[in-house]
């Protein structure tokens, strides 16, 4: 189990932004395999580290917690880590690659790719060759997707084959287009957080329901 556990047949979900212990039994209910907590204070998802490893104690084993920042110091990131057993980190801002590698010490991680017109995969790839993932997100003003989907049709096909073990697909996703995004791309696993929401910030069990299960069934339509 977990994010990053490549199966051609299964798509990983990570659901992220949850804030509460109703939104982690939510989540772990309808089948997530990784959760993300929010470090980042303007985000209406954001979260302490003390909160984050309350909600993290209610996880079952198997299932990752990610912890998400944005340029954040060396003195944030050590308050995190000291009380909230986070397995996967990710990082959303300008870290250059040096910096993800400092200060994951050796746990796995992955970067936030801001796609728009002309992004250079190969050369980002490369840039960031140590990272376990890249989450692909859409570029808007700040930082995250704020939900919105960007040109699928504009990843290279070749790009994403020789990535698809490592590819956490973003932006916009929602239960009524996740179905498609995995059938073109087929990626190891898709990351969800305005899609599953009633309101900013606030998530619908319901919805959070309804996604894993077009997930499933977008798996079961591409299996052989």
């Amino acid at each position: 189990m977990g994010l990053l556990t490549h199966s051609s047949d299964r798509t990983r979900v990570k659901i992220c932004g949850l804030k509460t212990p109703a939104d982690i039994d939510a989540a772990v209910a309808a089948g997530v395999d990784a959760v993300g907590f929010v470090f980042y204070p303007p985000s209406p998802r954001a979260v302490t580290p003390h909160i984050a490893a309350q909600l993290i104690s209610r996880l079952p084993a198997g299932i990752d917690a990610v912890g998400l920042l944005v340029n954040a110091s060396e003195a944030e990131f050590e308050a995190i880590r000291a009380v909230a057993p986070i397995t996967l980190w990710q990082f959303h801002g300008d870290e250059a690659p040096q910096e993800c590698a400092r200060l994951a010490n050796g746990q796995a991680w992955m970067k936030a790719a801001r796609i728009g017109p002309g992004f250079a995969f190969d050369d980002f790839s490369l840039q960031y060759s140590q990272a376990s993932a890249f989450l692909l997100d859409a570029l808007v003003e700040g930082y995250g997707g704020g939900g919105v989907p960007f040109d699928w049709q504009g990843i290279p096909r070749i790009w994403v084959s020789a990535n698809a073990h490592r590819v956490v697909l973003s932006g916009g996703l929602n239960a009524h287009n996740v179905g498609e995004a995995i059938a073109r791309l087929h990626p190891c696993a898709v990351d969800v957080s305005s899609g599953v929401e009633s309101s900013r910030g606030i998530k619908d069990p319901v919805l959070m329901t309804e996604f894993i299960k077009a997930v499933r069934a977008a798996d079961a339509q591409s299996a052989p």
